[in-house]
């Protein structure tokens, strides 16, 4: 084993993840600034929730209520739909990064580009436009599952100090989860592929059924990503790696000479120089 090549490679290897843990670091402390940000303005949250719920009516989107209502005389449901909400959106997203890390880096590379700029636009409309969710507005009628049926992540507005309950447009639940079902689908093969796109489509129906988000979330959510992917670089394939032991020649044989085929019964030349003397 070549101690010397491999040093520093794993040493470049934890330098790449030192540089993706830094990033994730940056990005939640900007998530938590944008939640200092909006502290306070609640009530114009409310007021853009109203303003978005008027907005759909207009655009002839179905009503957020008849997804959730005939759900919630079925606890066993909403419990689900409240599960998925909680406890599959980050860890789906983080096992498919560390996946594409391992096995696709040029892939990861893109993914992780996506998801970064989705989100850093996102807290910028978050902070500029806080919008309360639809759970939190009341002239939509909708219910906080995660507080009638659990399991619930999120606390009080107003004492909530981890997440920003103002935040609901766009959708990072959505646009996450279509990050990662495409990204999937690219180093999938066969018509399998396909249903990767189930994760993005459950998402959009458990915000809606949880009430912590409008249509419009979700809409807006995927033309960013789309925008986004639009603009980034495609994912490269890395060249395959050369083995690290020494490299044996390919010795490739001397074509045969046509001609006729000899008589077995006629001795060649050779033969006859090779017999002892005296005979035949």
């Amino acid at each position: 084993m070549d101690v010397t090549r491999t040093a520093p490679t794993r040493l470049a290897a934890w330098q790449r993840a030192a540089r993706e843990l830094a990033l994730v670091a940056v990005l939640f402390l900007a998530y938590k600034a944008g939640r200092q940000v909006v502290a306070g303005h609640a009530e114009v949250a409310l007021a853009n929730g109203e303003w978005v719920w008027r907005l759909e009516r207009l655009l002839r989107l179905p009503d957020e209520m008849l997804v959730q209502g005939p759900l919630l005389s079925h606890e066993l449901l909403v419990r689900v739909a409240n599960s998925y909400y909680a406890y599959v959106h980050f860890p789906a997203t983080v096992l498919c990064l560390v996946w594409l890390w391992l096995r696709r880096p040029a892939h990861y590379l893109r993914l992780r580009r996506a998801l970064a700029s989705l989100t850093a636009v996102a807290l910028v409309l978050h902070v500029c436009v806080p919008l309360a969710p639809p759970r939190l507005t009341e002239i939509t009628g909708l219910v906080d599952t995660g507080t009638r049926f659990g399991p619930s992540v999120y606390g009080p507005p107003d004492t909530d100090q981890l997440s920003n309950q103002y935040a609901a447009m766009p959708s990072l639940h959505v646009g996450w989860a279509l990050a990662i079902a495409l990204a999937l689908m690219a180093v999938t093969t066969g018509r399998r592929r396909w249903l990767w796109l189930l994760h993005p489509l459950a998402t959009a129906l458990v915000v809606v059924i949880t009430g912590n988000h409008y249509w419009l979330d979700g809409v807006v959510a995927v033309v960013l990503l789309v925008a986004i992917l639009a603009v980034l670089p495609t994912a490269v394939p890395e060249p395959p790696t050369l083995p690290s032991g020494p490299v044996r020649p390919h010795v490739v044989p001397a074509p045969r000479r046509a001609g006729r085929r000899r008589n077995p019964k006629i001795p060649a030349a050779a033969d006859v120089r090779l017999r002892p003397p005296g005979r035949g």
